[in-house]
């Protein structure tokens, strides 16, 4: 049986740049195909590419990741998925930031192993502690900012005179949806948003 090479790549949201990762897995001769690029965070349950990353794995493959909260933001979650890939699926790890954690280091001594052992649990303590301070900081800038009167989120796009005169004749019943969507060049579920986004405008004023 042959042993294929695999990366894990993941950055918490779509905003993020994961170039970086992908490159350093690209330097080690992964081929790209076999790299996963994961933008969702590792705390949500649906991580459609991860499980099919580990439904795909099999015995002596290699899992390249750049830290071991590429698994999972959370203790239990780094624990339980390292479990998984290297004891249920005999999958060998490697830890790009962490070489000390590589599972098919030479010394599989039991001191060997245990001092491993440890080190996976500090590592995934510090994840996990490292995520709540991120989130705690976050929620006090999002109060900090309230405080001030500050508006949080993308700024609304301002819509022009056209398009309300339109929205206001669609409305009115002066002219039909067909009408509307022409004028407007919007499909229907966009010229609705544009009537919701034109009402709350309305109620705001």
């Amino acid at each position: 049986m042959t042993t294929d090479r695999y990366a894990l790549a993941r950055v918490s949201t779509g905003k993020q740049n994961v170039a970086r990762q992908v490159e350093r897995m690209m330097a080690l001769g992964i081929p790209k195909e076999n790299i996963i690029i994961e933008k969702e965070s590792g705390k949500s349950t649906v991580r459609t590419k991860y499980k099919r990353l580990v439904k795909r794995l099999k015995a002596g493959d290699i899992l390249y990741i750049e830290n071991v909260d590429r698994l999972s933001r959370d203790y239990d979650g780094i624990i339980s998925e390292w479990h998984k890939l290297t004891m249920e699926k005999g999958v060998i790890i490697k830890v790009l930031d962490t070489p000390m954690l590589d599972t098919d280091q030479a010394n599989q001594s039991l001191l060997g192993r245990f001092i491993r052992n440890i080190l996976l649990h500090i590592y995934a303590y510090l994840a996990e502690h490292e995520w709540e301070k991120t989130k705690y900081r976050q929620a006090e800038g999002i109060a900090l900012a309230k405080s001030k009167g500050k508006k949080l989120g993308r700024p609304k796009k301002e819509r022009t005179e056209e398009e309300r005169e339109i929205v206001k004749q669609f409305q009115d019943k002066e002219i039909s949806l067909i009408t509307a969507l022409a004028l407007s060049g919007l499909k229907k579920s966009a010229f609705y948003d544009l009537c919701r986004a034109l009402s709350d405008y309305q109620d705001e004023n």
